[in-house]
């Protein structure tokens, strides 16, 4: 084995968003940056995740647009769902960003090497027979779609959300066994495709991640929307039957589908890739990090679904940057993950930032909450949306807290959470004037609200 350069400053193992983040900060800042990836630049955001099932999700905005168009006074209807040219678009919207992609790569001067890596020492990683060297090594290679023990994937009948982005068909009917952001934002599609769609969850409520009011929220508004769900049902078993499946409750239920997709989250992708061998602790088969994402290793260092923190790719660009710019000799601060926005990109969509009222109360004792419904906002009104802004505040203190439900929501997140990185308190967001008619109204009035200046509040 022959080492095909002198060391370099940062060789990476993953090039998705935490991986090439990291290789594009560091060689801005100088370093001399070797990256590794076993398949394709971006990763499971661009390839398999976040890029595909947005594009999946405005598509099928389209055919609820087509199908409801009778509500704005426009004569539509919906001829049909033409899933190869849904995946048409869906490829060419990745196919742009990939290229762009491999672009950047090329004009920053990163070394790029593509082969299935290992970790061989605290230095070096293994590719295709050659070795690697660098004064720094950066882990980032992800995470998989996860199943149930005794849950075998056929890729056919029992799917994850990887098959799910290639499916050639509309199923009639699928079971979903998770309600969380994956399942939740495949019910969505699939309902918005025509699909017949039961989600199945052990916790009491969907996205249970989120404040409990956006939970209820959502279920209330995938109620009307007729997609099924199971709260609080733990799954037992799963057949063949002639048409597709049949899924086992432990409550005694049984329920029948075409498929069932299995979004129970995802695991980091680390067995045999040589950590535990170079002393990185791990758990679980996560590896493990300081705040500024070093591990047990000095010269080793890991961002993303990897390691336990959020797994969301904003949190890997995040991550990465912070790493590069610790190897430039910065001082970058640690990432508050409370402060990173998290959406759900179903209809409705699910944003917030901050902590749940349940969290706050826990850290601060008493807190005050306001709920700003969505009726009172003519942007929401227009678009024909229900949903709410939820605020929650320290007392006599900041917002810590910011929970929205609606559609297209998520573009609203990006000024909460700078209320909430910069601790601004009501009277700050309330003073700032927000454009009419716009859905962001809604957070400026909320504050309003909170502030004791009510507006466009009943009561």
């Amino acid at each position: 084995m022959s080492s095909p350069t002198s060391p370099a400053d940062l060789v990476i193992l993953g090039g998705g968003s935490g991986g090439y983040a990291a290789a594009f900060r560091a060689s801005e800042l100088g370093l001399n940056v070797v990256l590794i990836e076993r398949d394709k630049v971006g990763g499971t955001c661009l390839h398999r995740g976040c890029i595909p099932t947005k594009a999946l999700l405005h598509a099928g905005e389209v055919a609820d647009l087509a199908r409801e168009g009778e509500q704005f006074g426009v004569k539509t209807s919906l001829a049909g769902i033409d899933m190869d040219g849904v995946n048409a678009y869906k490829d060419g919207v990745i196919s742009k960003l990939y290229k762009g992609l491999q672009g950047l790569v090329k004009a920053r001067k990163i070394t790029y090497v593509e082969g299935e890596g290992r970790l061989t020492s605290p230095t070096t990683v293994e590719v295709n027979g050659e070795t690697y060297e660098g004064k720094h090594v950066l882990l980032a290679t992800g995470s998989y779609a996860r199943s149930l023990p005794g849950l075998d994937i056929d890729g056919t009948r029992v799917i994850t959300s990887d098959h799910a982005l290639n499916l050639d068909r509309v199923p009639a009917s699928a079971i979903i066994l998770g309600g969380g952001v994956i399942g939740c934002e495949f019910a969505s599609a699939w309902k918005s495709f025509g699909v017949d769609v039961t989600i199945v969850e052990a916790l009491p409520h969907l996205v249970p991640l989120e404040d409990e009011s956006s939970s209820k929220l959502l279920e209330r508004a995938f109620r009307r929307r007729k997609i099924g769900f199971e709260l609080g049902s733990r799954f037992s078993g799963v057949q063949s039957t002639d048409n597709g499946v049949k899924v086992s409750l432990e409550n005694g239920k049984e329920i029948e589908a075409e498929l069932l997709l299995v979004a129970v989250g995802r695991g980091p992708v680390s067995e045999g890739l040589g950590y535990e061998e170079a002393g990185v602790q791990m758990d679980r088969g996560y590896v493990l990090v300081d705040e500024y994402c070093q591990t047990s290793v000095p010269t080793v260092s890991a961002v993303g679904d990897l390691i336990p923190t959020l797994q969301l790719a904003h949190v890997g660009f995040g991550e990465g940057i912070l790493v590069a710019e610790r190897l430039a000799g910065l001082k970058p601060a640690p990432i508050d993950y409370a402060g990173v926005p998290r959406i759900t990109y179903s209809d409705p969509e699910v944003a917030s930032v901050g902590l749940t009222e349940t969290q706050a109360k826990e850290k601060y004792g008493e807190v005050k909450t306001l709920t700003y419904d969505l009726a009172g906002n003519g942007r929401s009104q227009i678009l024909k949306t229900t949903g709410a802004v939820k605020l929650i505040q320290a007392e006599d203190g900041p917002v810590v807290g910011i929970h929205m439900v609606g559609g297209h929501v998520g573009e609203l997140i990006a000024e909460a959470q700078l209320i909430y990185n910069w601790e601004a308190e009501a009277d700050d967001v309330a003073s700032l004037i927000h454009p009419h008619p716009t859905q962001s109204e809604a957070l400026g009035e909320a504050h309003l609200a909170l502030a004791g200046k009510p507006l466009h509040v009943h009561g």
